[in-house]
């Protein structure tokens, strides 16, 4: 008996107009920025005209995506609210798949944009088994004082012991699929973006990541205890940092080459490096992991791997053979692919925008029996 399962960080699906550009210039679209803008009014009028003019191609392409994981069940970040993701679901997503994922769960997280993390199943897999919804709880008001997970590296940046740890939310959904129990964690770690150009962002924000990794081991532990190597249970989701990654040097006219780099600390160390969980990518080619294009400019180019599925030991071991897909096919042209990874983008796809997201959906095919 099989399940499929998905994660997508689906960039952005919000239900209201971003309107920070009128507080700062530097946070309004590029596209708004080659015009004088004399008015209040005429930008936001200007803002909504943009958006919407982006958002029907833009959703059409995350669809698509989600369409092609073929999964039972597709745990997603960045989504604004249920309200727009019914919209979504029901407007853009059922051309596509039809009726199916008519079961959702998400609940009120940290983040200041209401960008919340969400779950979507079937009434069935693929195989006809029910999947039945056995509970959620969120996990958004944990503070580092109550994990104790507050240190001098947190203090250093200004984190009060009092704060939130999950800058969304670690989402733990319990389900039976086939009457078989199964336990998802969903969540979305905070993102390395830096405040200053000249500060790396990744290990600047890395102690605020390690600190949620922390808390979702723990999490994990106070639910079942010394069973947790043999229970059956998945990490999912955005997890905004890498163990490795692939540095692209070169230009389009002499070639590109990609090279593995292994870096020497991760805040993923905390659920990797004892075994205590196993991450299911990791048995694709080093050169094929990646599920997301960074970039500031032909100086720095990498590929790497932010969507994760982690899996608990014992599933894992029963899923030797298991291997993730990644569906690269909503990515914008900008994305530069390894040789002999390029594949067909979705109609409509541009440059670098519309796309069906910044990241691409992972998918895998788990026995359960």
């Amino acid at each position: 008996m099989s399940l499929r399962i998905a994660t997508f960080n689906i960039e952005n699906l919000i239900g209201r107009f971003d309107l920070s550009g009128l507080a700062s210039e530097q946070q309004r679209d590029r596209s708004l920025r080659l015009f004088a803008i004399e008015s209040e009014a005429d930008y936001r009028a200007l803002e909504e005209a943009r958006a919407l003019v982006h958002a029907d191609d833009t959703r059409q392409l995350t669809a698509l995506a989600i369409s092609d994981t073929a999964a039972d069940i597709i745990c997603m970040q960045e989504v604004g609210s249920r309200e727009v993701l019914d919209a979504f679901e029901e407007g853009y997503l059922y051309k596509m798949v039809g009726r199916g994922y008519r079961h959702k769960c998400m609940a009120p997280g940290n983040d200041a944009r209401g960008m919340e993390v969400a779950v979507m199943t079937r009434a069935a897999t693929s195989d006809g088994e029910p999947i039945e919804f056995l509970g959620m709880q969120s996990h958004a008001t944990h503070s580092f004082a109550d994990l104790a997970l507050h240190n001098s590296d947190l203090a250093a940046l200004g984190v009060h012991p009092n704060e939130r740890v999950f800058r969304r939310d670690c989402l733990e959904v319990d389900l039976a699929v086939g009457g078989r129990p199964i336990t998802i964690f969903v969540t979305h770690l905070k993102s390395m973006e830096s405040k200053s150009a000249d500060i790396d962002g990744r290990m600047a924000t890395m102690s605020v990541r390690t600190a949620e990794a922390r808390a979702i081991r723990y999490i994990i532990e106070q639910k079942f205890g010394s069973r947790s190597a043999e229970a059956h249970w998945l990490v999912l989701g955005d997890l905004n940092d890498y163990r490795e990654r692939l540095a692209i040097s070169g230009d389009k006219r002499s070639g590109h080459r990609f090279e593995p780099v292994r870096e020497s600390s991760s805040s993923l160390d905390a659920l990797l490096d004892d075994g205590f969980a196993v991450n299911l990518i990791e048995r694709r080619d080093v050169t094929d992991r990646w599920t997301t294009y960074f970039t500031e400019g032909p100086e720095i180019r990498h590929l790497a791997q932010l969507d994760y599925i982690l899996a608990s030991p014992a599933l894992a071991r029963a899923n030797p053979d298991a291997v993730p897909d990644i569906i690269r096919a909503g990515q914008p042209y900008r994305t530069i692919f390894p040789p002999g990874q390029e594949v067909e983008r979705y109609p409509r796809t541009g440059w670098d925008r519309p796309k069906a997201s910044d990241h691409c959906p992972v998918a895998v095919t788990l026995d359960l029996s």
